[in-house]
């Protein structure tokens, strides 16, 4: 968007360009122009026309002052009350060279309609006196032509008549007390027209003590003098008075001050019309003509304003609500060059602090900003919040002089400057540098939010009013809330809360935040954050067990499917050193210092190596909310309460990107698997990695959903897939039958056999293959070659022991119909056995019925009791008992019903003999693990 920048269509004065202006300049002084010695701007009357925008308020005031002169009615008395820098003197001297009548009126801009308005052809010059309460010294008389004047009567008296009408006064000049009204009336009507301009009465006024009389008189005799001067000016109808009192206590000053402003309201309130001069709209016009000579091309003027406000139409929803209304773009148009938000700040908001002057503040600020701007060849296309040159020291430091102590680090760290941290992010981002994106919107918050304090409610600037004041036309506003997210990040005293932004001099919690986060090691402090993270994640599921960060000793070796979560500090990568398959492999070959052998149990989740490290920044940074926020709850912290509901906000926030970043990172599966083809032997251990959808809403379901789809997980499984196992690894060399249980383990001990959820899918699969005749019988034990309650293909329950066999389908179909052919016989004729055509007879256990061959004549004694004994290595011993407890005694503590006792006898001897320190220990231990008898003996005992 081709905008012409405001240099190119309004031009600053001289002054403003070059530099040389003085702060006197903008400080109107009445008593040097009522002296003769004002600069030409205040003392010409035409200049000072054509540099004053008459506002409505002020056009009033002249309108009645016209008419009062004039005889044609006015107010007698106009008392000025604003705010300090309100225009009260600026407003007292239009009146002061009106009056004079020094200058034609044709000279003087905005004069002749006001005097058409009120039917005056031809104003009267009139004399004018001017009573300076700062000037004016209660204890030190003035001498004017060898006569001495002590009091503001006797001063207003010689201004008027000189000579003659202060001899009017002279004796209560004298005495320090009031002339009265019919005096004071006295002189008015004699010198009339005339204009009297009291201004800073209080300050004068104040420096009376009560009951001590001075040469100007007393408290009481000024106040006196007042209210008859107001009351004698009822009287004459062609005189006026304009008087100036400040508008609150605090501009008063002390309690004297206060007090004689409540007084002196109180008298000039009985007949006064008050009058308050400058509205924030009206500033617009006011500062234009001070500061600039003239809009060089309207046409260029009116596109960049309407440019702007077709920007803040089409955004409407990243803008104030009052940008969409029609007459912002006048509000544009009468500020012009200058964005109206700049004005609305500094009207607002830093016209609130006691020393910054309403109008005399905005012109001093604004020329240094202008003419910093002019020499930097500034090319924006109007003057915003965002414009300000904060780096130059001159106007830099025009503003911080109204703040108190503590802001210059602030502006210089966090705002602007080549050492500035937004000037640092934008060197960096080069998206955000284009457009100055970080510096724009600091000096945006801190013109609005430095005149604030911590004692307000609502505190900051709102993010709408942030983007009105850096964001021009041809701009993406996105890019704008970036810079705020980074500002927000980065900032060490930029403050936000409830979609507000504001600096203050005390270093934001970030920064406290930062320096803490230091304090958190990984081992000790962040991975049991992570730990715990994981472990919340997890709900219920297929997992017999999950173990979060354990080590391998702690992982169970058993039948129970697993999900370990490996630590951080084992990350998997596609690429480069893979710590994830390390630290797995590990675990999946042993436990602690013992080799693992239900290797088929274990899956594994790791965090993606590329987000570990923004894992671990979380987590500190967590930490070191919760430590900010405890501080505050215990009192150990000394913040205010938007600080303090801003930690609290900001840890849940944290506590959110903490779950989210741990979800995000544990993204992957890692399972183990192994190729084995028979007769070719085992492939080594292959790791598969698996993507699962980090937003997911459970993590346990969304590991199972991945483990099916890939097969790495079975939850049904089909008969037939069952009888290929047994054919390719069970049913081979000869050998027609194998025990059941011992598929189930080897499917949890081989990776190259399928991972069943549990053994109640085996179960199911064998239940759902006993009805067929193609894939496997069944039988509860074998004997001397016959099958202990063989069936085949048909509806049955088997319990999933030591005895179950599965019988190759063809054997099974032999047996069966051999089967079939004895029971045959056997009713034919059931004393003589039928001969197989193997000649043997099959021998069939069915149903708890036994079937006998000839010479037997009982059936075999069932077995009800296993004794066994063995020695252990000494150093073996660990490993050694657990394959007894694996490959015995599970055998029995699987079966209802069995009862198993296991006494365990160590013996131990030394020559030497067994020193104290390991007597104490074996005998501690002993009784901790219970030891019916523990002793030690001497030789020969």
């Amino acid at each position: 968007m081709n905008l012409k920048p405001w240099r190119e269509v309004a031009v600053p004065h001289e002054d403003v360009l070059k530099g040389t202006f003085q702060q006197a300049e903008f400080a109107a002084d009445l008593s040097r122009v009522h002296d003769g010695t004002a600069t030409p701007e205040y003392q010409n009357p035409a200049l000072f026309y054509q540099r004053t925008f008459i506002t409505e308020g002020m056009r009033l005031l002249l309108d009645s002052v016209v008419k009062r002169l004039s005889g044609k009615g006015g107010d007698p008395v106009i008392q000025l009350q604003t705010a300090f820098g309100g225009g009260k003197t600026h407003t007292m001297l239009a009146v002061y060279h009106l009056a004079k009548g020094e200058a034609a009126v044709s000279d003087l801009p905005g004069i002749p309609p006001i005097l058409d308005a009120a039917g005056v052809t031809e104003l009267p010059p009139a004399r004018v006196a001017v009573l300076d309460g700062v000037k004016s010294s209660p204890n030190q008389p003035v001498t004017r032509d060898g006569q001495i004047i002590r009091t503001l009567w006797g001063d207003l008296a010689w201004q008027l008549g000189e000579a003659e009408g202060y001899a009017l006064v002279a004796d209560a000049d004298a005495s320090g007390t009031s002339p009265g009204k019919a005096v004071l009336g006295t002189l008015l009507g004699r010198y009339a027209p005339c204009v009297i301009l009291i201004d800073e009465l209080v300050a004068y006024v104040r420096q009376f003590e009560e009951g001590k009389t001075l040469t100007g008189g007393s408290f009481d005799s000024n106040l006196s003098f007042v209210q008859a001067l107001t009351e004698a000016l009822k009287a004459v109808p062609t005189a006026v008075l304009l008087v100036s009192l400040p508008e609150s206590d605090k501009e008063a000053g002390s309690e004297r001050g206060m007090k004689a402003l409540a007084s002196l309201a109180h008298y000039f309130g009985r007949i006064q019309a008050l009058w308050k001069p400058v509205g924030t709209e009206e500033a617009f016009e006011i500062v234009r003509r001070r500061l600039f000579a003239c809009i060089n091309d309207k046409a260029a003027a009116e596109s960049v304003c309407r440019a702007f406000a077709d920007t803040y139409t089409a955004h409407s929803e990243d803008f104030p609500h009052e940008t969409q209304e029609s007459r912002y773009f006048e509000r544009l148009m009468h500020a012009y060059p200058i964005h109206p938000e700049v004005f609305d700040r500094l009207y607002e908001d830093w016209s609130s602090l006691d020393s910054f002057q309403r109008t005399r503040g905005v012109l001093k600020l604004m020329a240094k900003v202008i003419h910093r701007l002019w020499k930097d060849n500034d090319k924006d296309p109007l003057i915003m919040p965002g414009s300000f040159p904060l780096a130059d020291a001159d106007t830099r430091n025009e503003l911080l002089y109204y703040l108190p102590q503590g802001w210059d680090p602030v502006v210089e760290r966090d705002v602007d400057g080549e050492r500035a941290e937004t000037t640092e992010i934008e060197n960096r981002d080069p998206r955000l540098g284009s457009v100055q994106a970080c510096r724009r919107s600091a000096r945006t918050i801190f013109l609005g939010s430095a005149p604030s304090t911590a004692n307000q409610v609502v505190r900051g600037v709102e993010q709408e009013r942030v983007l009105l004041g850096a964001a021009q036309p041809g701009q993406q506003v996105g890019i704008y809330k970036d810079a705020l997210r980074r500002l927000g990040d980065r900032l060490h005293y930029l403050n936000s809360g409830s979609n507000r932004f504001w600096f203050d001099t005390r270093p934001n919690l970030r920064r406290e935040m930062e320096e803490r986060k230091r304090r958190f090691q990984d081992k000790e402090d962040v991975f049991p954050v992570i730990r715990e993270g994981v472990q919340k994640a997890f709900a219920g599921g297929v997992f017999g067990g999950t173990h979060t960060f354990m080590p391998s000793s702690d992982v169970p070796d058993d039948w129970q499917l697993r999900l370990v979560a490996l630590p951080p500090d084992a990350a998997f990568s596609r690429s480069g050193e893979n710590r994830a398959i390390a630290r797995a492999t590990e675990i999946l070959k042993t436990r602690g210092d013992q080799p693992r052998f239900k290797q088929n149990r274990l899956i594994f989740l790791a965090a993606a190596d590329d987000t570990v490290s923004r894992l671990r920044d979380q987590v500190r940074s967590t930490l070191a909310w919760r430590s900010i926020v405890s501080d505050i709850n215990e009192t150990k912290l000394n913040l205010d309460q938007i600080q303090a509901r801003q930690a609290r906000k900001t840890l849940e926030e944290a506590n959110d990107a903490l779950r989210r970043m741990i979800r995000e990172a544990y993204k992957w599966i890692i399972a183990p698997m192994q190729e084995a083809r028979p007769g070719k032997g085992l492939s080594e251990i292959r790791w598969e990695p698996f993507l699962i959808n980090a937003g997911a809403p459970n993590l346990t379901q969304e590991i199972e959903r991945v483990l099916k789809e890939n097969e790495l997980l079975i939850t049904e499984w089909a008969p037939i897939h069952l009888a290929k196992v047994l054919k390719d690894w069970f049913w081979k060399d000869g050998v027609t039958e194998t025990n059941a249980l011992n598929v189930w383990q080897q499917s949890c001990q081989q990776l190259y056999l399928p991972r069943l959820k549990d053994d109640a899918v085996f179960r199911r699969t064998l239940r759902g293959g006993a009805e067929s005749q193609d894939f496997f019988g069944f039988a509860q034990g074998k004997e001397e070659g016959r099958y202990l309650g063989f069936t085949f293909g048909k509806p049955t329950s088997q319990v999933l022991d030591a005895s179950l066999l599965l019988i190759e389908p063809v054997t099974a179909a032999a047996y069966a119909a051999a089967q079939k052919a004895a029971d045959g016989a056997a009713r034919l004729n059931p004393t003589e056995p039928i001969a197989s055509s193997a000649g043997n007879a099959p021998h069939i256990e069915d149903s708890g019925k036994a079937v006998y061959t000839s010479g037997q004549t009982a059936p075999q004694t069932l077995k009800t009791q296993f004794y066994g004994s063995i020695e252990l290595e000494a150093i073996q011993a660990k490993k050694q008992f657990a394959d007894v407890v694996d490959e015995v005694i599970l055998h029995f503590t699987s079966r209802a019903g069995v009862k198993v006792k296991i006494t365990v006898d160590i013996q131990a001897e030394a020559t030497a003999g067994f020193d104290e320190g390991v007597q104490r220990t074996v005998k501690e231990n002993s009784k901790v693990l219970r030891f019916k008898n523990a002793e030690f003996e001497e030789e020969g005992d």
